[in-house]
């Protein structure tokens, strides 16, 4: 029985080696996936998105919907400096776009499938949280109704990656992702920087996905975030953030969680997306979210080698 699956993504580079392991894994019933601004704009996702369905030849297979194309209240902020101009560092820049989007709302999408396939739709978060708050605001029953939430976004116990402090999915939309975890969901998991910074993947891994269509793409739209990555942090690598998010999706075992109160800060001039978590309990407020904080790394690499090269 394959666990139905909506992907809620913002397509960068890394958004889209998720879709990618989430579709070959053949372990998932993708429902669908939902954009959002983010790394790019609504509509650049929406493209790129297709472009990796295209890439998949899934097109025809999975509706794309498009969702809400700013934050909740404040002006978009997108990450070229890492994804690209496009998004993709460059790859499938020649790929013309058929793929047909649904209409409608990425919001209404995720209420109705929901609300269809009550108790068994994992919602896999991999952009800002702007279409699930949105959700959440029409349809409050949701949190009852989803099987489970899994976030990329936050991290816990160390420094961000677009200020000092905040993850940039927390940054671009906090008020989305106070209203998601504050929602009251009962099997929340984040999947933050805490974890995903020891995914890494390498020039080695590249190499072992052989020449193939996905390989070559891997490996170019990789290529410009890889130097970043080696500027910023000395490593030659492309951390696997949103992939992660899958894979703990598809295997629970791959990560160690603790259940934590988390909140986020949205009034903060210093620290506005910043995810702090009470793990003292000296808020004495009940645990909301399960945040991982260990991952089987190899385990976890050597699933997604294996799963792109099948």
């Amino acid at each position: 029985m394959k666990k139905k699956v909506i992907l809620d993504v913002d397509t960068g580079i890394d958004d889209a080696l998720g879709i990618l392991l989430a579709v070959r894994s053949g372990e998932m019933d993708v429902l669908g996936i939902t954009t959002v601004n983010g790394n790019v704009s609504l509509h650049q996702a929406t493209l790129n998105t297709c472009k990796i369905l295209q890439l998949l030849q899934m097109e025809n297979e999975i509706p794309v919907v498009k969702g809400a194309n700013k934050p909740l209240m404040r002006p978009t902020f997108f990450e070229h400096r890492v994804h690209g101009k496009d998004g993709l560092g460059g790859a499938l820049k020649d790929m013309p776009v058929h793929t047909k989007v649904l209409e409608g709302h990425a919001s209404d999408f995720i209420v109705e499938q929901v609300r269809r396939h009550q108790g068994e739709v994992t919602l896999v978060m991999t952009a800002p949280l702007t279409n699930l708050a949105l959700a959440v605001m029409k349809y409050p029953d949701l949190i009852h109704q989803v099987k489970e939430v899994i976030v990329m976004g936050g991290v816990v116990q160390g420094f961000g990656n677009v200020t000092p402090t905040a993850e940039f999915n927390m940054y671009v939309d906090p008020e989305a992702a106070k209203i998601v975890f504050q929602a009251g969901f009962p099997n929340l998991t984040l999947v933050g920087l805490d974890v995903t910074r020891k995914a890494l993947l390498t020039d080695d891994h590249i190499q072992a996905l052989g020449d193939s269509p996905i390989g070559r793409y891997v490996k170019e739209s990789t290529a410009e975030y890889m130097q970043r990555y080696y500027e910023r942090n000395g490593v030659r690598a492309c951390a696997l953030h949103d992939p992660l998010a899958v894979g703990v999706a598809l295997n629970k075992q791959l990560v160690t969680t603790h259940h934590y109160y988390v909140d986020v800060e949205t009034k903060s001039e210093l620290c506005d997306g910043q995810t702090v978590c009470d793990f003292q309990n000296r808020l004495s407020k009940a645990a909301n979210v399960h945040v991982c904080t260990e991952v089987s790394a190899d385990d976890f690499l050597e699933l997604f080698i294996r799963t792109l090269r099948a």
